[in-house]
């Protein structure tokens, strides 16, 4: 099955933190030492707040260096689905927010010096159907003259001159999206977070919070802390010191898979453009090529809730064949997951209750949505007018039935396998 550490790990270690006393008050508590806690940190100890941050693992353990480093930002919903749901208003607002958020995460990466690995590549989204084909060349054209994003169309003739598969039904190709390093940049936020003067609890849960006033009284497994404000940003890997946050996110394995290293002529014609990749099956993945282009990444959900047995690290092999079957022989040497959080709304999210600002519900687009949510909370609590953003609205509803542990998904990822291979025998 290969190892269960991300590759990532391998080129860019989890960086030990020096256990420091902890500090009886503070300005800020930040939860949670992943993309976005680490980005209000940088911003409220560069505004000299004093910040310390808490995490139960070690800072970015969580999702911040398991995923596939695709800076999508993406939104799952459509714009008529989230004109439904939230208004007109929003929706557009909601669209125009993921492109600005995208050009400030490689601004940042750019101003800050952060060695990731980042490429503006653009994405690849393959039609599993002719129809789906025909949407994706439809919204197109609302990319380039809305956003003026640099957008085409690609015909199934012209296919594999962007990817080496006659799998799609053609797709469509957007340039405002590329790859990096998910650990690089974990590890340069971290580094940019102490240098600005935060303090960084590791393998230190907090075990809850009350309010008195308008102090919070938070107790860790090390002490209690007055402070101020609080920002939550434990996303996919909420626990029980939160239980009112946990009814709201459900958190999914999202498992990656990556071949041994591939031959370069091969690699040429599997991924010629060297592009991230997706596509619009109901289960969908991702995938693209390792920083140094000698391997493939691929990924989607994983279907479990507890333990690790091997069919879904299989899963993933046979679909990834089935995309390239020259690919049948090749060995899978890495095999891990994640936690994505998902919420009833699926829209990202920034709320308060009782004070405390959460930032979460990235829906599997944390790598742009993280770090730009865990920034809008900070600048709220500095009061700054730039902490105002379109995903700041209600909290998401609780979800039925639903106390931490996603009991349902088992079925749900059954429904969606048995939907994709019906669609498939269609289109054959």
């Amino acid at each position: 099955m290969g190892h269960s550490n991300p590759l990532w790990w391998e080129t860019a270690p989890l960086g030990v933190v020096e256990h420091r006393a902890v500090e009886p008050a503070s300005d800020v508590v930040i939860v949670g030492a992943g993309y976005t806690g680490l980005s209000a940190a940088i911003t409220l100890a560069r505004a000299g707040r004093s910040v310390q941050v808490f995490d139960k693992l070690r800072p970015g353990e969580g999702a911040a260096t398991r995923n596939g480093g695709i800076t999508s930002g993406n939104l799952r919903l459509s714009h008529a689905e989230m004109a439904r749901r939230f208004g007109e208003a929003r929706a557009t607002a909601l669209e125009a927010e993921a492109k600005v958020a995208r050009e400030d995460l490689y601004r940042f990466i750019a101003d800050e010096d952060i060695d990731c690995d980042f490429r503006l590549v653009g994405r690849f989204t393959g039609a599993a159907s002719r129809r789906d084909y025909e949407g994706l060349a439809r919204g197109v054209e609302q990319l380039r003259r809305t956003f003026g994003i640099e957008a085409y169309a690609v015909p199934r003739s012209e296919q594999r001159t962007v990817l080496g598969t006659d799998l799609y039904h053609g797709g469509y190709v957007r340039m405002d999206m590329g790859g990096l390093h998910p650990a690089k940049l974990h590890a340069g936020m971290l580094r940019l977070a102490q240098q600005a003067g935060a303090v960084i609890h590791a393998e230190t849960p907090v075990l809850g919070f009350t309010s008195q006033g308008d102090v919070y009284e938070v107790t860790t497994a090390r002490g209690k802390v007055r402070a101020r404000d609080v920002i939550a940003g434990t996303n996919g890997y909420t626990d029980a010191s939160d239980r009112w946050l946990r009814r709201r996110l459900v958190p999914v394995r999202s498992r990656i898979i990556v071949t041994a290293p591939l031959p370069s002529d091969l690699m040429a014609r599997l991924m010629p453009r060297g592009m991230m990749c997706g596509d619009t099956r109901q289960l969908s993945y991702y995938y693209r090529p390792s920083p140094d282009g000698q391997r493939i990444l691929f990924g989607g959900r994983d279907g479990t809730i507890a333990r690790e047995p091997s069919w879904p690290t299989e899963a993933l092999r046979r679909t990834l064949v089935d995309l390239f079957p020259e690919l049948a022989s090749t060995e899978i040497t890495h095999s891990w997951y994640g936690h994505v959080a998902m919420n009833r709304d699926m829209v990202p999210r920034i709320f308060s209750r009782r004070g405390v600002r959460y930032a979460a519900g990235y829906c599997g687009s944390g790598v742009v949505w993280a770090r730009w949510a865990g920034q809008k909370a900070a600048m709220q609590v500095l009061g700054l007018d730039e902490g105002g953003s379109a995903l700041d609205f209600r909290p998401p509803a609780a979800v039925p039935l639903f106390s931490g542990k996603a009991w349902f998904m088992p079925a749900v990822f059954a429904w969606l396998t048995l939907q994709d291979r019906l669609a498939a025998r269609a289109r054959r």
